[in-house]
């Protein structure tokens, strides 16, 4: 390898699970004077969002925006439906649970987790368990991440959906799908699920920094009903753009909203959302091939066993330390490639998590590009001569090749 010209020379190429590669269009869109932010032009794109972020998580419920990243829609979401001393249900022990979980803490919530471990999706039984031994339904909410960033793991939102209503429990079903909205299926409505929180950083394809917070009429019922709610995170009037920026809500975020008018019209209107879907399927499968080939002849291996319980945006890998971390300085180095680290995977014997990495395939991603970055990644195993097996980039393409 020394005597190897250094090869990481041109665009480099970011594949972590968020942010996404963003689109040219995006970029350009964003590239404006400030607009005026009281009438006009910027009140009639805030307007025209609502029905294409509403398509994106398929309800026809209501939406609130707020200028944040998805732990603000953390707040959010807990601050419009539950009190200081309501109760909720944390079904997960995995890195975005944990962090969910904690900020119920710190508002005051008591919190119930349940523990899956970081290789699993949530068990469905194990919530109607925990809703039927809350015979006095002091549990008010419970929150699901539909998939879990660092782990990989997607939970089947209508399968705990009907756990809930199999225990004859009126908790509201509240879920991040901050990693996966517009790669993975939500469908809200279809569900049952009663708030939904993302961010614009992943599958929408805008920079970090918008957070946007789904909510149908139990939940907007539910809100009515509370004492209090901040100004700031109330969402009766960041459902009303009009509102938003006239009455109580501050600047607005306006280059965010040009940029995501661009990419709800790819995702949308373009490609259409059932072939964006398609798309981010058909590559996640591209990538677990290639992966099943690698781990014949080595230690790589899927953190998530069970293909249906695989998030379509991110995957989450096991190498055994210190080929994780030694993999993804060789990849930066070398190739011009940037994998997730190995978050939340911190064991007693690799507390830095060097025997883990990621690979984000979410957003603005394409069959060229997933084959560049499982190319990097083979000769990166053989560079550092690590043991894997052969054939991964012909098993990727033989799946997007549809053979």
């Amino acid at each position: 390898m020394s005597n190897l010209p250094n090869l990481s020379h041109g665009r480099h190429t970011l594949a972590i699970p968020g942010p996404s590669v963003m689109p040219e269009r995006v970029l350009q869109a964003m590239h404006r004077p400030a607009p005026n932010i009281y009438t006009g032009e910027l009140i009639d794109l805030t307007y025209s969002l609502i029905p294409d972020l509403k398509a994106v998580a398929k309800t026809s419920g209501h939406v609130a925006m707020y200028i944040g990243n998805g732990h603000a829609a953390w707040e959010a979401s807990l601050a419009n439906v539950l009190a200081e001393g309501d109760k909720v249900l944390v079904p997960g022990a995995a890195q975005f649970s944990i962090g969910w979980a904690d900020t119920a803490r710190r508002r005051g919530l008591v919190v119930e987790q349940l523990d899956f471990g970081r290789r699993a999706p949530i068990d469905p039984q194990a919530v109607e368990d925990a809703l039927r031994a809350d015979s006095g339904h002091q549990i008010k909410a419970v929150l699901v991440v539909q998939v879990d960033t660092a782990s990989s793991a997607k939970s089947d939102l209508a399968a705990i959906r009907k756990a809930m209503d199999a225990a004859g429990h009126p908790a509201l079903m509240i879920v991040d799908s901050i990693a996966c909205l517009g790669c993975d299926d939500m469908q809200m409505d279809a569900w049952g699920v009663d708030i939904v929180i993302t961010g614009s950083q992943k599958g929408l394809m805008v920079p970090p920094g918008m957070c946007f917070v789904f909510f149908n009429d139990k939940a907007a019922a539910v809100r009515q009903k509370m004492g209090r709610v901040s100004a700031y995170w109330d969402w009766h009037s960041r459902a009303n753009p009009e509102g938003y920026y006239q009455i109580s809500c501050g600047t607005a975020p306006t280059h965010h909203l040009y940029g995501l008018r661009t990419a709800l019209d790819m995702i949308v209107h373009e490609e259409g959302l059932d072939n964006v879907l398609a798309r981010h399927a058909t590559l996640a499968r591209a990538l677990w091939a290639a992966c099943d080939a690698w781990g014949q002849g080595g230690p790589l291996e899927l953190n998530v066993t069970d293909p249906a319980a695989r998030s379509h945006a991110v995957t989450a890998l096991r190498i055994g330390a210190p080929h994780g971390t030694a993999l993804r300085n060789w990849l930066i180095e070398q190739a011009g490639l940037t994998l997730g680290i190995g978050l939340g995977m911190a064991t007693e014997d690799d507390p830095m998590s060097d025997g883990f990495f990621r690979i984000g395939h979410m957003g603005h991603v394409n069959l060229h590009m997933l084959m560049g970055t499982l190319g990097s990644i083979d000769a990166g195993l053989k560079a550092l001569d690590i043991p894997h097996g052969d054939g991964a980039l012909a098993a990727a393409a033989q799946v997007c090749a549809g053979k």
